[in-house]
């Protein structure tokens, strides 16, 4: 039979809440990851409404109503580009684009594909960082359009290019406030390790 000493009790106890408090942790962000940040589904399709899409080819048309019969708004020429579905009715879907201009495009036209654009909130230089609030690697312009990886409360993965990393919600547009995307369930655990907020 093996005894303990009340020290290695006293380990062993402090171990076991510490895998406690992490199973808990990632039971917690789980719950967090499925809050809806919506409160509407569309009719047409039962998805969130609002939500972001992005454009399937390097020329859509812009409509002022949802047919073809309605005259054309303007021209979109940048795949990838990340909009916003305001509404939905038969094969199309009613946008809003990041300079506010609305209008309905075919649904066709359109893929589930996360995008978003670069957007400078001030005039300070965006930089791409290797983990939330980690060490900057590289730099990114204004209007760029990069692809979503991960999205946590307030830091999104993205890659650019060839290049992946990390950067601050405050420069996106294509990404709700406290929307998260593709998170790991193990996540919190990860979180730990960078010493970083859980709502991060």
């Amino acid at each position: 039979m093996q005894y303990f000493n009340n020290w290695q009790i006293k380990c062993i106890n402090v171990k076991i809440e510490i895998v406690i408090k992490s199973i808990l942790l990632v039971l917690f962000f789980c719950l967090l990851n499925n809050t809806s940040y919506s409160n509407e589904i569309g009719q047409v399709t039962g998805y969130k409404i609002p939500r972001f899409v992005s454009l399937k080819s390097d020329e859509v048309n812009l409509r002022i109503g949802s047919s073809t019969n309605y005259p054309i708004i303007l021209k979109y020429i940048t795949k990838n580009m990340p909009i916003e579905v305001t509404d939905e009715y038969e094969r199309w879907r009613k946008i809003r684009d990041k300079d506010g201009n609305e209008g309905w495009i075919r649904k066709d036209l359109l893929k589930g594909d996360r995008f978003i654009i670069i957007i400078k909130r001030d005039k300070s230089k965006i930089h791409m960082f290797s983990k939330p609030n980690g060490i900057t690697i590289g730099e990114i312009g204004e209007l760029n359009i990069a692809r979503i990886k991960v999205c946590l409360k307030k830091w999104c993965k993205i890659k650019f290019e060839s290049h992946t990393g990390w950067i601050n919600k405050k420069n996106l547009w294509g990404i709700y406030e406290n929307e998260t995307i593709n998170v790991p369930f193990y996540q919190p655990l990860v979180n730990l390790f960078w010493k970083i907020n859980i709502f991060n």
